[in-house]
C-alpha cells in the first residue's frame, strides 16, 4: 500500500493535507453539510466511501424544496433524472383506498429519487462550492491530535493518505462508524427491517402515485422508480418476516397475497439478477449526537421509520443545521452545538409523536405483535450495540 497523496476525483485538485473540516459520507446528509461549510469559505475534504447495497426507492417531499435552494440547488435540476411524485394512495387504518394528492401543495409535486442520480448532484454541487470531493474513499478512525485537532487516514483504491482536520462530520449512516468511534452510542427504538425487490419497466405502468398498505404483521409500500421499473417493499419486524420472505417465489407469494400493492406488480418480472434484499429500517438515534470536535447527521445522528417519508429530508435538513454549527463553531460560538442538538431534540420528538398517532389509526389487528408493539407505551430505547440485520 502506498502512501503518496491522492488527488479528490481528478476534477479539482486537493486542499492538501489539512482541512477545517472532514465529512465521511457522500450521501444527501454528507453533501449537504459539505455544501453548507464550502459555501461559508471553510476547507472541506467530503470522503464518499460508495459502499453498502444499492439505495431502495426513496421519495422527496414537496417541501423539500426550500432546503434545495439554501444549498444551491435548483429543484427544476432534479427533473431529468427523477420521476414526479404527485401524491399518494394509502389503505391505512381500512381497506379503502385514501388518497393524498399534492396539486394543492403550495411547493408542488414531489419526486420518486434516483438516488446514485441525486446524491451525484448534491456531491456536484459541493465540488463546485470549493469542497474537495473524494469518490470511493474510506475515512479511517480518527486520532486526536495535542492540538485538539483530528488526524485520520482516507483511503482510495489501496491507496491512502493522512489528514488531518479540525472538526469531524459523520455521515456514515445508522452505523455511525465515527461517532462511536469517539464514544457515543446508538439507541434502538424497535426492529423494523424492509425486504425490497424491483420490478421491470412496464409500458402501461403510467401511475406516479406511491401507496401504502398495512397487513396483519407489518405494511407494504410500492412506487414507481427511476431508471424505469417499479419497487415494492414489505416493512415488519425481525421476527415477524415470514420464512421464505426473502427468496424471490417466497417474496412473490407474499406480495399476491395484498389487495392493492400487489396488483402493481401482476405479470411482472422482477429485475434481472433481482433478489428480495433486507436492510435495517428501524427508529434510532445517536447519544450524543455531537461532541468535542465532531458531529452527527442523517441517520447516523437520527434514523426514521420510512413510514414518515421524512428520511431524505431529514438528512439534507440536519446536514445543513450541522454544517451551519460547525462554521459558527470554528469562529468560536460557543453554543452553536448546543443549538444544534436542540434542534435534533426537536425534530425527534415531533417525528415520535407523529409516528404514534400514524399507527394508532390502525386498529384492525391490534392482538397481532407488531401492533401491540406500536399501539403500546412509548418503550425505553435500546443499546445497538449488534450487527443491523
Amino acid at each position: 500500500m502506498t502512501t503518496e497523496a491522492v488527488p479528490g476525483d481528478g476534477h479539482r485538485p486537493p486542499h492538501g493535507s489539512r482541512y477545517d473540516a472532514v465529512v465521511a459520507g457522500g450521501g444527501p446528509a454528507g453533501a449537504a453539510a459539505a455544501i453548507t461549510l464550502a459555501r461559508s469559505g471553510r476547507s472541506v475534504l467530503l470522503a464518499d466511501a460508495r459502499s453498502g447495497p444499492p439505495k431502495t426507492s426513496e421519495s422527496l417531499v414537496p417541501a423539500a424544496r426550500t432546503l434545495l435552494q439554501d444549498l444551491g440547488v435548483e429543484p427544476r435540476a432534479l427533473d431529468p433524472d427523477h420521476r414526479p411524485c404527485h401524491g399518494g394512495l394509502s389503505a391505512w387504518g381500512s381497506p379503502r383506498v385514501e388518497q393524498v394528492c399534492f396539486i394543492n401543495d403550495p411547493y408542488g409535486h414531489g419526486w420518486q429519487l434516483d438516488r446514485t442520480a441525486f446524491d451525484r448532484l448534491l456531491r456536484s454541487q459541493a465540488r463546485a462550492r470549493g469542497a474537495e470531493v473524494a469518490e470511493h474513499t474510506t475515512v479511517g478512525r480518527p486520532v486526536r491530535e495535542p492540538d485538539g485537532g483530528w488526524r485520520l487516514t482516507v483511503t482510495a483504491r489501496g491507496t491512502c493518505r493522512t489528514v488531518r482536520c479540525r472538526w469531524l462530520v459523520d455521515a456514515t449512516g445508522r452505523r455511525a462508524r465515527i461517532a462511536v468511534h469517539c464514544g457515543a452510542r446508538r439507541r434502538r427504538y424497535d426492529q423494523l427491517v424492509a425486504v425490497h425487490l424491483r420490478f421491470v419497466h412496464d409500458p402501461y405502468d403510467c401511475e406516479d402515485l406511491s401507496v401504502v398498505e398495512s397487513v396483519r404483521d407489518g405494511w407494504w409500500y410500492t412506487a414507481p422508480c427511476h431508471p424505469l421499473g417499479r419497487d415494492a417493499v414489505y416493512f415488519t419486524d425481525t421476527d415477524l418476516v415470514p420464512p421464505g420472505l426473502t427468496t424471490t417465489q417466497g417474496f412473490l407469494d407474499q406480495l399476491a397475497a395484498t389487495r392493492h400493492t400487489g396488483s402493481r406488480a401482476e405479470g411482472r418480472r422482477p429485475w434481472p439478477g433481482g433478489v428480495p434484499r433486507r436492510g435495517a429500517a428501524h427508529t434510532a438515534r445517536l447519544e450524543p449526537a455531537a461532541g468535542d470536535g465532531w458531529i452527527a447527521v442523517g441517520d447516523a445522528a437520527t434514523a426514521y421509520d420510512p413510514i414518515s417519508s421524512q428520511g431524505v429530508l431529514t438528512a439534507l435538513y440536519t446536514g445543513k443545521c450541522a454544517g451551519e454549527a460547525v462554521d459558527a463553531r470554528l469562529a468560536d460560538r460557543r453554543d452553536a452545538v448546543d443549538t444544534y442538538l436542540a434542534r435534533l431534540d426537536e425534530t425527534f420528538d415531533g417525528y415520535r409523536t407523529g409516528h404514534r398517532t400514524v399507527h394508532s389509526w390502525e386498529q384492525r389487528w391490534a392482538d397481532h405483535p407488531f401492533w401491540q408493539r406500536r399501539h403500546a407505551p412509548v418503550p425505553a430505547a435500546t443499546a445497538g450495540t449488534g450487527p443491523l440485520r
